[in-house]
């Protein structure tokens, strides 16, 4: 196991790693947000990648998803927890509280959304976008850590960078939705196609806007509970990394099949494949392209 972590809104850094270096990983799909940290806790590999970027230069829609899942599958990661700052749709889910999200809604509408295309076309299931086996961790992870959190969730991505409407907002809590945020698709998806293991924690900063108590979301309230939400990620992710450590994770086949998805998800025929796009998706479908 090779543990990626893309921190979200306010964890730009890991700083309790050990051996740490800050490398640029080249990706065809092009520019990722920074480069990326590599290191080690407790003898595990991880590698960081801030998705806004380093003193966040880059907004939800400038982000450039695929070029970040690449770049972490050429670093040989194998599963992902993606950590990401959200508004909460419940009272319940209040700031300061984790969602372990297995669920979402994807409202974005000006980003590129899949590696495959024209010329090599496949078709991955999204049915469980989530990987149970790594939110289990997540679970264990977050009640050893005493941080207020909750199982199962949805999280629907919405465009940004503005805030929801208030019009926006209930009618979002009319579909069930649970958290909103606006960078965790098509990351997931992207995931997905890459036959990565992810999970997202979706950190509550504000009730958006349909509380009525709370019912102005401003960038200087959302960012003082990052801060104290950043400490707590990365408490989370020293805990995953110890039951990892213990042996919580041997190596073997991912028991979701996150690992296998490509497997039954390529459509074009062999004969009229994009050599173009086969050679950009060298590392993401590698495994099921090479010798056909």
């Amino acid at each position: 196991m090779k543990l990626g972590v893309i921190g979200g809104s306010g964890v730009y850094d890991i700083d309790s790693l050990e051996k740490a270096e800050w490398r640029q990983v080249k990706s065809p799909w092009g520019q990722t947000s920074d480069a990326l940290l590599f290191g080690q806790l407790q003898g595990i590999e991880v590698v960081f990648l801030p998705r806004h970027g380093r003193g966040h230069v880059h907004s939800p829609s400038s982000i450039n998803y695929r070029a970040n899942i690449d770049a972490l599958k050429r670093s040989g990661v194998t599963d992902i927890i993606s950590v990401s700052a959200c508004g909460s749709f419940r009272e319940a889910l209040a700031p300061g509280t984790f969602v372990i999200v297995d669920q979402f809604i994807d409202r974005t509408v000006a980003r590129e959304k899949s590696f495959f295309g024209e010329g090599m076309v496949a078709h991955v299931s999204m049915a469980k976008p989530v990987c149970g086996r790594l939110g289990d961790m997540l679970e264990q992870g977050a009640a050893a850590a005493g941080i207020p959190y909750a199982r199962g969730g949805t999280y629907l991505a919405m465009e940004g960078p503005q805030f929801s409407s208030l019009a926006e907002s209930n009618m979002y809590r009319s579909w069930g939705c649970d958290v909103i945020g606006m960078t965790n698709m098509p990351e997931a998806k992207l995931a997905r196609e890459a036959e990565i293991c992810f999970a997202t924690v979706a950190m509550v900063t504000d009730y958006d806007c349909w509380h009525p108590h709370h019912d102005h979301v401003d960038v200087a309230s959302v960012i003082a509970v990052l801060q104290r939400n950043a400490r707590h990620a990365g408490d989370l992710v020293k805990q995953v990394v110890s039951q990892v450590a213990d042996g919580a994770e041997h190596g073997a086949a991912c028991s979701h099949g996150c690992d296998r998805v490509l497997d039954t998800a390529l459509i074009t025929a062999p004969e009229v494949r994009d050599a173009k796009l086969l050679a950009k998706l060298d590392a993401v479908a590698g495994r099921v392209l090479k010798g056909h």
